[in-house]
C-alpha cells in the first residue's frame, strides 16, 4: 500500500482495550478495516457523530506526529530506523490513565508524573527529523489558521508541529469537539467503558510506525515493544 504519510504513535497491544476502542472509533489501525460501532447507553449523540473527527486516525496517541518523506528517504529505511530506535529506548510506567477533558474533546491522560513520557515522546521527534520533509507552505498556513503562540510557531517551523517538545500532552484521543454541556455526561459513561478495561499502573512500552493513506485514514505498519 502507497503512504502519504507517516507517524510514530502509542497505540495498545490487542486485547478488550484495543478493540472497544477501535469499534468505538469505527476503524481499526491494526487491521485496516471499519469496525461497526458499539452499544452504548446514555450517549448524548450517535457514536459515529462523537467520533467522526479522531476515526481515520485511530486509537492511538501521537508520539512523532503526520510527516511526509523527504527527498531521498524511503518506506524501508524508516521501517529499520523504527526497530532500530525501539530496540533502544526503556518502557515508561505511567500511574495509570484518566478519561479527560482536553478543550472540548474527551481523551485518555496520564495521571501522575509524566517526565520520562515526556522524555520518550521528545526523543521521538528528534530520531525520525531525518525522514521528515519540510513543510510545504500550505501546511504552514494550516497550522497557523487556529492561532499560534510564538513558541509554537518556533516549534512549528523547527519541527513542523507546534505541540511537541514542551507543549506536548500524551493523549489518546476519544472524541471530536462536543459541545461544552454534554463532556461531564460523555467523560461519565466512557470512564465506566474504559476504566475496567486499563490495567494500572499503565505501561508505554512499544510504539507503532504508522502509515496514511489516499483517503487519509492510518494503518499500522509495524508495532515493536521496548527490548532494553
Amino acid at each position: 500500500m502507497h503512504f502519504t504519510r507517516y507517524a510514530v504513535y502509542y497505540t495498545p497491544p490487542e486485547g478488550a482495550f484495543a478493540a472497544f476502542g477501535a469499534a468505538w472509533l469505527g476503524w481499526d489501525v491494526a487491521r485496516g478495516l471499519p469496525v461497526a460501532h458499539p452499544e452504548v447507553a446514555g450517549l448524548p449523540a450517535p457514536v459515529a457523530e462523537i467520533t467522526a473527527t479522531p476515526r481515520n486516525y485511530g486509537l492511538h496517541a501521537t508520539m512523532k506526529p503526520p510527516f511526509r518523506l523527504a527527498q531521498g528517504q524511503e518506506e524501508a529505511a524508516l521501517r529499520d530506523a523504527f526497530a532500530r530506535f525501539c530496540a533502544q529506548v526503556r518502557p515508561v510506567m505511567l500511574n495509570g490513565l484518566a478519561v479527560t477533558a482536553l478543550g472540548r474533546f474527551l481523551a485518555l491522560m496520564p495521571e501522575g508524573d509524566t517526565t520520562a513520557l515526556d522524555a520518550l515522546a521528545a526523543q521521538t521527534v528528534r530520531a525520525f527529523e531525518p525522514f521528515r520533509a519540510p513543510l510545504s507552505e500550505a501546511e504552514i498556513a494550516r497550522r497557523r489558521a487556529g492561532g499560534l503562540s510564538p513558541n509554537q510557531e518556533a516549534r512549528l517551523m523547527e519541527w513542523g508541529y507546534p505541540h511537541v517538545m514542551e507543549g506536548f500532552r500524551f493523549h489518546i484521543t476519544l472524541t471530536g469537539k462536543r459541545p461544552k454541556s454534554e463532556l461531564q455526561e460523555l467523560r461519565e459513561i466512557l470512564a465506566a467503558q474504559l476504566l475496567p478495561l486499563l490495567p494500572r499502573p499503565y505501561p508505554i512500552d512499544a510504539l507503532s510506525l504508522m502509515g496514511e493513506d489516499a483517503q487519509g485514514r492510518f494503518h499500522r505498519i509495524a508495532r515493536h515493544v521496548f527490548t532494553l
